[in-house]
């Protein structure tokens, strides 16, 4: 009895967690995976304990392709989402609504699609009239490249500073007046 309350558990657990995905990447890196937790709501980590970000680059679902160092110098937000996950089909157009208000700002915006069919990524974007880029990712790879962060998780969202910098985490959906409260602060730090 007590093992099925245990298994019940974790499954619930598992459920709980976030959204998954077919064709996950399996990484086994030694038990170096280190997990920070995400960063309160509206809040922003402290500049003197901002970690750089990887560079990562890719195709973008409109063909292109795509270099993190096009971010350079700018607040750029990175969002990682599926097509097949719910609480992205609810932030994903409120991003849209973000990023419509700050674009002119100094502020870019990059949509990461993982594990998902391409043709269902491209029809959810165009359905929901989405103007920011996405970098098509099937595999994760893009989420392991932030490995120090747990971008692993659908959806999550990571804040750079214009240096390049981790400047917000976040691993559940994000509420679009705390995303844009963030990204004044960071926007503000010049």
């Amino acid at each position: 009895m007590n093992r099925r309350l245990v298994l019940a558990l974790v499954g619930a657990a598992l459920l709980v967690a976030g959204c998954t995905g077919k064709d996950a990447v399996d990484v086994n890196n030694g038990g170096e995976f280190r997990f920070v937790a995400g960063t309160p709501a509206g809040e922003v980590i402290p500049v003197k304990d901002r970690q750089s970000a990887p560079e990562f680059g890719g195709r973008l679902l409109d063909g292109t392709e795509f270099s993190s160092s096009s971010l350079s110098g700018d607040v750029s937000v990175i969002n990682f989402w599926g097509s097949w996950c719910p609480p992205c089909r609810v932030e994903t157009p409120e991003f849209q609504q973000v990023y419509a208000a700050v674009k002119g700002d100094g502020v870019q915006f990059l949509g990461v699609n993982v594990k998902d069919d391409e043709q269902l990524a491209d029809a959810f974007l165009q359905s929901k009239d989405i103007t920011y880029p996405s970098l098509y990712d099937p595999r994760g790879e893009v989420a392991l490249a932030f490995r120090d962060y747990p971008a692993n998780a659908i959806p999550s969202t990571i804040v750079l500073d214009r240096d390049g910098r981790v400047a917000a985490v976040y691993t559940a959906a994000v509420k679009p007046e705390d995303l844009q409260t963030v990204l004044d602060r960071v926007v503000e730090e010049g």
